[in-house]
């Protein structure tokens, strides 16, 4: 009789039953990972964080330099808006003048009430009446009703109303009938109103002699708003826009 066999064994014919073989490549990928991470970071890394960040003086220097950068923008903006509106107070001055001597040659006299007597003074609103007609004179307000002096009602002066009433810019105000200029105030100016071909010259410290042989004369106050007839200090002067020069 022949005993069975009950060994654990396999048979003689098959070989052991062992684990599936790893990945041979995935074991080496991790292992060369591990490596580069003990190479790459100090004992003492896993005490502070992996990104670095601005010191509290790098912050402060860097807040300085956007400061100082927007002020000198601002600064040279500034410079190019106030170049912008002397360009435009010379060239709203020059209209003026213009249409003051259009008006005398198309009349044969200028746009004021008075035909003698001293030169028209300067206009500052509704302290000066001539001023007040010499604009509504010139511009022709109402369409169909021409003033007294220009009975043709020929629009000597196109100027839009300024945009706001109570501080009239760039434009003629509503209450006072001025031409303001782009800083707020009116535009002032003297005619030859008793024809004898010279004016006083309001700027005699700052644009050319005490008598000028001119019919018309117009200014701006400039920025600062300062200055004007009889002005001889230059400080005050220096920012006004002249239509003689």
């Amino acid at each position: 009789m022949i005993p069975l066999n009950r060994g654990v064994g396999p048979p003689d014919n098959q070989e052991p039953i062992t684990d599936p073989p790893k990945d041979g490549f995935a074991v080496a990928h991790n292992r060369v990972i591990d490596a580069f991470q003990r190479f790459s970071r100090s004992p003492t890394s896993d005490l502070r964080p992996l990104t670095s960040a601005f010191t509290l003086i790098e912050m402060i220097v860097v807040i300085l330099i956007i400061a100082t950068l927007a002020a000198a923008l601002l600064t040279a903006g500034s410079n190019v808006f106030d170049r912008a509106r002397k360009v435009q107070a010379k060239n709203d001055l020059t209209q003026l003048v213009t249409a003051i001597n259009a008006f005398y040659t198309e009349y044969g006299q200028y746009p004021v009430a008075a035909q003698s007597g001293a030169d028209a003074a300067d206009y500052v609103g509704a302290d000066d009446a001539n001023g007040a007609a010499v604009i509504d004179t010139l511009r022709v307000p109402t369409p169909g009703t021409p003033p007294a002096l220009n009975p043709r009602g020929i629009v000597f002066l196109n100027v839009l109303t300024a945009k706001s009433s109570t501080t009239p810019i760039s434009g003629v105000g509503t209450a006072i009938h001025a031409w303001y200029d782009p800083w707020g105030s009116a535009y002032r100016f003297k005619i030859d109103n008793n024809y004898n071909s010279t004016l006083t010259n309001p700027y005699t410290a700052n644009a050319g002699t005490t008598s000028l042989t001119i019919g018309c004369i117009a200014w701006s106050l400039g920025k600062d708003k300062a200055g004007g007839s009889g002005d001889k200090n230059a400080t005050t002067a220096v920012d006004d826009v002249l239509s003689w020069q």
